[in-house]
């Protein structure tokens, strides 16, 4: 495919910048300066005549109105539509006015031509919601049908596998330490035969640069708020357009100061009048950052783990990201897993060089993952690409991962609709549909019981039956789990364990499942199976921790009774069901935005809880 004549264009649409890269006429990829810089910001202003305007461009118009501008569209993914002054933005027309500028300084540099093949990186959590999304988007901007998403953790090990002495052969496994603006993402990466297998993956979705950028704005606002509170209040909640205008201009100098400290021991702040610059140290800014930090790195931990492997069999852990950058990351990680982290050429631009790495021959549905479709030009009915089976990585057990890389856009690939169910962050993996033939094999292989406990008649169990936990799927649930689980557990995306949000415990209660809640973005569904009462100490806590008003009530379906209760906050809204005669509980969690907060009470949780959750019988 990499001939000469082939012009590959990547593009890593990141939260707070864009890369693009570019490959053509046989000459070695390279990235495409945007208005004269490597990156380009990712935002967006939507001016009073109705067009989009994006990058370096946006953020000078931003100054004259901040309420038309949004810095970080990809964040909010999940919302369909953005409010920009007074217009309402489809968030696809944001991505593709920002693909689309991309797109056009390429076609620029390339004589007027357009790239025969595009590869949009991706996070490797997203499923197929954003993944339609961002095809959605790509569409808009004009880039055609060959278009191939490739996972991030994918393109970044394909990047360390390209210089020399970094090579990684069948049977090692890369480490990806991914920490951009928005997100922080880690994934385990093994070499195959074809390309790459993403062995473990995992995230946490509030935890980026911006959320270091808070920290500092914080820190500076404890130094000088004192000298005149009223006045930094107004710099917090600005009323004016002056006051947004300080405020914007502020978030610049903070973003900045933290940058420089990744360089400078202590670098000042500037400050708007009527407050003095403050001076800010690199061991200030680290103390208020190494709880956070140190959530990544326990997680990257945690992921390791689960992935099999011990930090001496990796063949490196790689650290690509922006925010990558700051000292305390790799220091933390050496001290934790003993392994020194590495980062080669420029972080923000791992990720977009390396798609153009992947080889297209490690071709797998997982990435693509559209629903009842194939690769591009294969018949709709016929088996997905199997590849062969992954080697064997020292202390690895074989997954049922198949081996990630970029995925061809089928011709019937389905455009985006308002109307689906946005995916979070920590969304599991979406099964694939597989032909009768398969499907017979499976029930062969995993046994009469568990055909019958995931098919869509749920087995019962009797009380007896389940206070022992009995074998967990893959999923994470029990048969019990799965009698209280209902149809979430067949048209949910769940995965083992309780996430890493917010009502993440620190301990494990018991067997557990987590589930993305249907037609609700952001909101979670976790099912438990352990001690009753250490169950009940936990889920009070939860409720406790949401505050407000209660609302409770009995329920009952799939052969099971309980109780109820729910209790909406300013920061989050939770309702947890438990079992009358056995230890299993349930919850669903929502982190409050101030729009969430003023439309979520204790009743509204209530109702989605009878509709949506609450097994039928």
């Amino acid at each position: 495919m990499k001939g000469s004549a082939v012009r590959i264009l990547s593009v890593d649409l990141g939260t707070s910048n864009t890369v693009a890269v570019l490959s053509a006429h046989g000459r070695p990829p390279r990235v495409v300066e945007v208005d004269g810089s490597a990156n380009m910001p990712s935002a967006v202003f939507a001016t009073e005549e109705g067009t989009i305007m994006v990058g370096r461009d946006a953020e000078r118009r931003a100054r004259l109105d901040p309420t038309r501008f949004e810095p970080n569209p990809k964040r909010r993914i999940d919302e369909q539509t953005l409010l920009l002054g007074t217009d309402v933005v489809p968030v696809t027309d944001a991505l593709a006015a920002i693909l689309r500028r991309v797109l056009e300084e390429t076609s620029r540099q390339l004589g007027g031509e357009q790239p025969d093949e595009v590869r949009l990186t991706h996070p490797a959590q997203w499923g197929q919601t954003r993944r339609n999304v961002l095809m959605s988007a790509a569409r808009l901007a004009g880039m055609g049908q060959n278009i191939l998403l490739v996972p991030e953790p994918v393109a970044a090990a394909a990047h360390f596998a390209s210089f020399p002495g970094k090579s990684l052969a069948p049977g090692q496994a890369l480490a990806v330490y991914d920490l951009g603006a928005g997100t922080f993402d880690v994934a385990v990466v093994g070499a195959t035969q074809n390309g790459f297998t993403v062995l473990a993956e995992d995230g946490l979705p509030d935890l980026g640069g911006l959320d270091v950028d808070q920290a500092l704005m914080v820190h500076v606002g404890r130094e000088v708020s004192h000298s005149d509170p009223q006045r930094w209040q107004r710099l917090l909640r600005p009323e004016s357009t002056a006051d947004r205008r300080t405020r914007r201009a502020l978030q610049e100098d903070v973003k900045a100061a933290k940058e420089a400290l990744s360089r400078h021991p202590q670098t000042e702040v500037p400050m708007p009048e009527p407050f003095k610059d403050v001076l800010v140290t690199r061991g200030e800014l680290e103390g208020l950052v190494r709880p956070a930090m140190l959530r990544s790195v326990e997680l990257l931990s945690r992921t390791l783990r689960s992935s099999g492997l011990t930090p001496d069999r990796l063949a490196g852990i790689y650290l690509v990201g922006g925010s990558s950058r700051l000292p305390l990351v790799g220091a933390m990680i050496a001290e934790k897993l003993g392994v020194v982290p590495g980062s080669l050429d420029q972080p923000e631009t791992a990720v977009a060089l390396g798609a153009q790495h992947v080889a297209r021959d490690g071709l797998g549905a997982r990435t693509q993952n559209v629903e009842g479709a194939v690769a591009a030009g294969t018949a709709p009915h016929r088996p997905q690409y199997a590849p062969p089976p992954p080697p064997q990585y020292p202390g690895y057990t074989p997954s049922n991962f198949p081996p990630s890389g970029p995925q061809p856009v089928p011709a019937n690939f389905p455009a985006y609709s308002p109307a689906e169910q946005a995916e979070p962050k920590s969304g599991g993996k979406k099964k694939l549909l597989i032909g009768i033939a398969v499907a017979v094999v499976v029930v062969l292989a995993a046994g009469l019981t568990y055909f019958l406990t995931s098919s869509s008649s749920v087995a019962t169990y009797t009380a007896d039956q389940c206070q022992t936990p009995g074998q967990a799927d893959d999923k994470g649930f029990t048969g019990c789990l799965r009698q209280l689980a209902g149809k979430i557990a067949d048209t949910g995306d769940c995965k083992p364990g309780m996430g890493n949000g917010p009502a993440a415990p620190a301990e494990s209660l018991g067997v557990s499942s987590t589930c993305s809640a249907p037609g609700r973005a952001g909101t979670q569904v976790t099912y438990v199976q352990g001690d009753a009462a250490t169950l009940k100490q936990y889920t009070d806590g939860l409720l406790a921790s949401a505050g407000g008003d209660r609302t409770e009530a009995d329920w009952g379906g799939n052969g099971l009774k309980g109780h109820y209760s729910s209790a909406a906050g300013k920061t989050s809204a939770v309702l947890v069901f438990t079992v009358a005669d056995r230890p299993l509980a349930g919850f669903i969690y929502q982190l409050n935005s101030n729009e969430q907060a003023a439309a979520t009470t204790p009743g509204t949780l209530a109702d989605y809880f009878e509709a949506s959750v609450q097994p039928g019988e």
